[in-house]
């Protein structure tokens, strides 16, 4: 915030923020003839597109009192785009401008009144937001003045051609130390302590309880060779304060950190032990890459090529400490001494070689706790090459000038080339560590802190970015020859140098980035040939503005690899690879890996280190086309196509100086349930948050991994939240560590998670989403031959089986479970055969059946037992369904049982393998023998996640009780999805999160969790204490599907609800009404529930055929008039097949993804639109349910009268035309006026 005061002394509090697009209406009034002149005729919204940088300034109203717009390239067309430096350089050889050091303005428009101050203040604020950032320019004609407000802050420095017009343009300057100039630092003295102390206080007053009111001048006496402190100083003043020391625990960070990338912070040494033993070499590659494959992370070799180290290392200190002696450009100048041109050129093995690339593991991590191979571990024998940051403060004005310390503090150090700094999880991320590599932990790291380093040579700042030649390979070569895809990246080099074209014709570039003549860097990219299909299969226009880009202006990033030590560079590459190769846009494309482990496929790109400098972008939910139906009105073959699925990420000219806001907060999720899923998914597509601390704890790692390929029958029904194409598309492997295991215990006072009982996890918050599984039956003991019936026996439904697990025995509830159980079926059943008993009531049990069908088992082998029902509701609660299921099992031959309790294995016998098993019944016992068994019987908790809930005092009352914001009684430990129930203060104990949508609890949460890490958020206010006690509804629809007996295709869609017998349900006055096409016995029913209200409450469907599930499910909580009055239709029997219904092409807009959102602005038209005297149509109504207008005509009658005869028709009318002709790429089937 900032006061500012115009002649007149009206003041305003103003703040500066990135432009928006909704601020484009008020720039426009503020542009007037005289902006026109100066900066030309703008499309304002084609420039904040293509605009690397966008202020705003806005009062405390939030209303626009100022905007400036800043590119990297000059305006009017005074250069290229990409060949600017040498035009400027030549103005003033004094003003070392770079692409790195330089900005343009393109626009600047502020409010009359406050135009100096505005301006002032919004120049200052780019300088701070922008820390490399010391010149900015202006052209303008040379005929024009600046006028009296721009004058203030740029003075002209020379005149240079226009290559469009016949005229000079003036050049205008900008300096840095004007407005924000880098700070002095200098050793600090026992007197800056006065000034020191109010800055320390007011972050933590830890120090001072701990070690006195004077532990600041105590530290500052107490320098000597190996401790030193300085400070930085703003006129005379002492505004930070950095506390260094050479002693570093290396040892310690040795066993916690992987640094070979570094080498492990040593000076090399002859002894040192770089490399496995050669017995085991071979297996330990082998390891690595399928670890690599695993984790999508590309580990590299950890050996320096070159012993040269010292020599290296004092040729960067000449580079640092000449570039540091010339200071800042702009002080250069003042002093009238320039920077030296020739500096001695840094050995090309100084940077490269000291230290090999390391293509970041930061972002996925899988770890498998059950067999995890020890890994061979470098051994170090150097000295130590390292100093670290014992204690840093700076006051917050001055906060963004932190990396000034730098060049001194290794001044200090001259023998040291790392500076490191740890600091707890929690930590929010400060400038100063923005610039250093966060070091990747080993898997047995317990230590509370993050590792940070910086290398001596990341203060260089000659970092320059061109075109590759032919004379960069061997340095290329050099640079990424440990890399897992350097064979692919050469070969992509080679093509562009001999053919500038890829093999199939499309155009490529290959950039290098050079620091002193060495390469440092190199990026491959290629023309985004697929920019329709990016278009419509994924959220990219949350990003741009699409049809302001140009089809040329698309860039597929294929390769990118950056030396770590130049990693705060990484954002600055992508800026120049932007401008230089006149693109607007990056995409950077994950496939899935494939099963076999090979790591190089044909879709391989490499895993870039740049990818948490993109944005991941969301994929969108696509129609089902009838394509055959639609025929020339169908969309085209770029959008329809169906390749190989990917997650994509993104770049453009405005995220390249958008900083994202990191959170090492440890998040451990456990369960790779749906919620747990959703809940990741969310966390990771919010794209101005960095996540860097995600992990997942489940059985059997991420799900998706097609392991039953593309069959449809896979045993186990399904919810239609995910499948494996979903998981293809968020790529949570590039985001969240893996670890591979279960949980089995919790110790909240240490907050960590014990894994398969000898692993820990560490958290800060822990998100538990275990859910119910399917459990091992308990056999209740009795002895078929006493004739006992059901109510002879003890109950042991509740009884925890505790004895082995019969080989032949199989539950059901992950993909894994189901492929063991296939290819035991595939190798130990077909040779033999015999009977299969599937002993359960739930709609998995069906499926089950219908998958050994399918698979070849005879219905005759199959024995369908119903244990008696928890419930009078069946899980399908449609007797019609039900019915043609049973008579689909009776056809095939399958014996059906009912209300059967499991007795005994084996007549009693030891029950591995099972041979037969016995029943109970309320009438008379019966015997099967069996060759399989599978288990289907009511879900529950599983045994070892209640123990450790309950050893660890969390609250269990049947399941985990929770309250409305997931927390459980530690505020640290969070749970959702059915593993929970509400507390029973709620007085709601019948709605669970089992009656809602998983995928929208996972939601939830994740919304919940943002307010602690989104600065963004409005802060959560605490609701009253009378509405603390209502539990949320959510409105997410309840899915279940599946292949049911009789190859029907099975498909059940409703909202939340308590579940009620649907006999109950239609008795009901306020049932509604339902629609229904078709018969079970043709394979074609499909029944819709409308209620009172006219809205789609329920959707069930069973089908001999295929039918598209995810078009269907949209249908839910539309109004019946929106299907095209469906209702009407079917009383005049104008509709009798509900499946070829919905396959017309009016129909295509209600499946598209945006209709919601059409939908949403509609009834903000109505509700908010109002014609003048009149009330919005919304009020209205209101009006005539509260009765306060008397009517001549219904209701109805009048409302849609007045809506024909106002406005609203119109602005109606032309919202839906401009969302076709918006989606037309999507909906080509639907005409509007000027197509024809």
């Amino acid at each position: 915030m900032s006061i500012l005061t115009s002649p007149r002394g009206k003041v305003e509090v103003v703040h500066c923020r990135r432009t928006e697009s909704q601020d484009i209406y008020c720039i426009k009034k503020l542009i007037r003839k005289f902006t026109q002149r100066l900066f030309g005729k703008l499309n304002i919204i084609y420039l904040l597109e293509k605009a690397n940088l966008a202020v705003t300034l806005c009062n405390d109203k939030e209303e626009i009192m100022a905007q400036a717009t800043f590119l990297d390239y000059p305006n009017w067309n005074v250069s290229k785009q990409d060949d600017w430096v040498s035009v400027f350089r030549e103005l003033d050889s004094e003003i070392p401008c770079t692409p790195l050091n330089t900005l343009f303005m393109h626009l600047f428009v502020a409010v009359d009144e406050f135009s100096t101050g505005c301006c002032k203040e919004i120049i200052r604020n780019v300088f701070k937001a922008v820390p490399e950032l010391h010149f900015i320019f202006l052209t303008v004609p040379s005929y024009m003045s600046l006028g009296s407000t721009l004058i203030t802050v740029f003075h002209q420095v020379g005149t240079i051609p226009n290559l469009t017009y016949d005229e000079d343009f003036a050049v205008q300057i900008c300096l840095r130390h004007h407005h924000y100039p880098q700070l002095h630092v200098r050793k600090a003295r026992v007197e800056d302590h006065d000034d020191l102390m109010p800055i320390f206080m007011h972050y933590d007053t830890v120090l001072k309880e701990t070690y006195g009111e004077y532990f600041l001048a105590e530290l500052i006496e107490a320098q000597d060779e190996e401790n030193h402190a300085v400070v930085c100083e703003v006129e005379g003043v002492a505004v930070g304060f950095m506390s260094v020391c050479s002693r570093v625990n290396l040892p310690l960070l040795h066993e916690c950190f992987d640094l070979g990338p570094f080498h492990g912070l040593c000076v090399p040494h002859p002894d040192d032990i770089l490399e496995t033993p050669q017995e085991i070499d071979v297996q330990e590659d082998q390891d690595a890459e399928l670890m690599s494959n695993r984790l999508g992370v590309q580990r590299i070799s950890e050996e320096p090529e070159e012993p040269l180290y010292t020599e290296a290392m004092e040729n960067i200190q000449e580079k640092v400490l000449e570039e540091a002696a010339s200071g800042e450009p702009v002080l250069s100048i003042q002093s009238g001494i320039s920077e030296t041109q020739e500096v001695e050129k840094l050995s090309r093995r100084s940077i490269v070689d000291e230290e090999e690339q390391y293509i970041s593991s930061e972002s996925s991590t899988s770890i498998s706790l059950h067999e995890e191979p020890s890994y061979f571990r470098p051994v170090y024998k150097g000295e130590s090459d390292a100093f670290c940051i014992q204690l840093f403060c700076i006051d917050e004005k001055y906060e963004a000038r932190s990396l000034d310390f730098m060049n001194f503090v290794f001044s200090l150090f001259p023998d040291k080339n790392f500076c490191l700094i740890s600091l707890p999880h929690l930590t929010p991320e400060f400038v100063l560590i923005q610039n250093f590599v966060k070091i990747v932990p080993y898997n047995n790291c317990t230590l509370e802190h993050d590792l940070y380093v910086f290398h001596r040579a990341g203060l260089l700042k000659s970092i320059k970015i061109r075109l590759a030649t032919l004379m960069d390979t061997p340095g290329i070569e050099k640079l990424v020859r440990t890399l897992m895809l350097s064979e692919s990246i050469l070969t992509d080099l080679s093509q562009y140098n001999e053919a500038r074209r890829d093999p199939d014709g499309t155009p490529m570039q290959a950039f290098v980035a050079e620091v002193a003549e060495q390469i440092v860097g190199i990026a491959v990219i290629r023309n985004e040939m697929d920019v329709e299909y990016i278009r419509s299969h994924y959220n990219i226009e949350d990003f741009i503005y699409f049809s302001h880009h140009q089809q040329e202006e698309h860039g597929h990033l294929y390769h990118f690899a950056l030396n770590p030590i130049f990693r705060h560079y990484t954002k600055f590459f992508l800026k120049e690879i932007l401008r230089l190769s006149y693109k607007s846009c990056l995409y950077y494309p994950i496939y899935p890996q494939p099963r076999e482990g090979k790591f190089q496929n044909p879709y391989a790109h490499s895993l870039t280190s740049a990818l948490h400098y993109l944005v991941p972008v969301r994929p969108r939910r696509q129609i089902v086309y009838p394509l055959e139906k639609l025929g020339i009105n169908a969309p085209s073959k770029a959008v329809s196509k169906d390749p190989l699925s990917y997650a994509l990420n993104h770049t453009n000219r405005k995220l390249t100086l958008e900083p994202k806001i990191t959170v090492n907060a440890r998040i451990v999720v456990v369960g790779a349930s749906t919620v747990g899923i959703s809940f990741l998914e969310t966390l990771i597509f919010c794209s101005h948050l960095k996540f860097n601390n995600l992990t997942l704890i489940s059985t059997h790692g991420l799900p998706g991994k097609k392991l039953l390929g593309n069959e449809q029958r896979k045993f186990l029904a399904t919810n239609h939240c995910f499948n494996d194409k979903d998981y293809a598309l968020m790529s949570l492997c590039s985001w969240v560590n893996v670890v591979v295991g279960r949980m089995t215990g919790i110790d909240r006072a240490a907050k960590h998670v014990i894994v398969s009982k000898d692993q820990i996890v560490l958290y800060d918050h822990l998100i538990l989403c275990t859910g119910q599984q399917y459990q091992v039956p308990c056999p209740t003991g009795a002895d078929p031959g006493q004739h006992l019936t059901n109510r002879e026996v003890p109950d042991s439904s509740q009884l925890q089986y505790a004895g082995k697990v019969p080989s032949n025995h199989f539950i059901l509830n992950e993909e894994e479970d189901c492929l063991s159980a296939l290819v035991w079926i595939r190798k130990q059943y077909f040779p033999t055969e015999g009977n299969v008993i599937v002993y359960g009531n739930t709609i998995d049990a069906y499926t089950t059946v219908e998958t050994l069908l399918h698979i070849g088992v005879k219905g005759t082998c199959i024995y369908l037992v119903h244990p008696p029902p928890e419930s009078i509701i069946t899980c399908i609660n449609n007797y019609t369904v039900e019915s043609a299921v049973e008579d689909a099992l009776n056809t095939a031959g399958v014996t059906i049982y009912q209300d059967a309790v499991l007795a005994q294995w084996n007549d009693g016998q030891y029950p591995d393998p099972i041979h037969s098993a016995s029943f109970t019944t309320p009438t008379k016992p019966f015997r099967l023998t069996c060759s399989m068994f599978f288990s289907f019987c009511e879900k529950k908790v599983d045994y070892e996640t209640f123990k450790a809930l309950n050893d660890a005092c969390l609250v269990y009352d049947g399941r985990l009780v929770i309250d409305t914001n997931f927390h459980t009684n530690d505020v640290a430990i969070r749970a959702a999805g059915s593993l929970t129930k509400f507390s029973n203060r709620y007085y709601s104990n019948e709605w669970t999160h089992s009656n809602f949508s998983s995928k929208e609890i996972g939601f939830q949460l994740a919304a919940a969790m943002l307010n602690l890490f989104d600065p963004t958020l409005e802060p959560v206010t605490e609701p009253p204490a009378d509405l603390d006690r209502l539990i949320p509804m959510y409105k997410g629809a309840k899915i279940q599907g599946g292949i049911l007996p009789g190859s029907y295709h099975y498909l059940h869609v409703s909202k939340p609800n308590i579940p009620t017998p649907l006999a109950v349900q239609m008795s009901q006055t306020n049932f509604g009404s339902e629609i229904i096409t078709g018969n079970v016995k043709n394979g074609t029913y499909f029944r819709i529930h409308v209620n009172k209200y006219k809205i789609v409450e329920t959707i069930t469907c069973l089908s001999k055929e295929p039918f598209p599930a995810s078009n269907y499910i949209r249908l839910l909580g539309q109004h019946e008039q929106v299907l095209n009055n469906l209702c009407a239709r079917y009383d005049d029997k104008l509709i009798t097949d509900l499946y070829s219904y919905f396959t017309e092409p009016w129909c295509m807009a209600l499946f598209h993804d945006r209709f919601i959102d059409l939908r949403k602005e509609l009834r903000q038209i109505l509700a908010s639109k109002e014609e003048e005297n009149l009330p919005s149509i919304e009020q209205l109504a209101h009006q005539i349910e509260d009765e306060e207008i008397n009517l001549k005509e219904s209701p109805r009658k009048y409302l849609k009268r007045v809506f024909q005869e106002t406005i609203y028709k119109n602005l109606v009318e032309r919202s839906i035309l401009d969302y076709l002709q918006y989606n037309h790429y999507h909906l080509p089937m639907y005409a509007w006026p000027g197509i024809i």
